[in-house]
């Protein structure tokens, strides 16, 4: 279980390290949060908050390619 699990979250952890860098050179989390300003958060905040959104995007990406690519032959659809 632990080897399935590190199977899928530490690639989604790489590919959510560089998918944040590339989201947060366009974008400065200050500007994300302006248009409702009731929500005044500091920049390292909308940092995690999208860390955390990549990384959990990512790792439901890598889960479904690790199960797809185990399904038994007997289970594939036949096209």
């Amino acid at each position: 279980m632990l080897r399935l699990a590190l199977t899928i979250l530490w690639p989604s952890f790489l590919v959510a390290i560089v998918a944040e860098g590339c989201f947060f050179a366009l974008l400065d989390p200050r500007e994300l949060f302006h248009a409702d300003s009731r929500y005044a958060l500091p920049p390292i905040a909308g940092y995690t908050i999208g860390f955390f959104f990549f990384w959990t995007f990512c790792a439901l990406a890598s889960m479904l390619t690790y199960f797809l690519a185990n399904v038994s032959n007997d289970r594939r659809p036949p096209f």
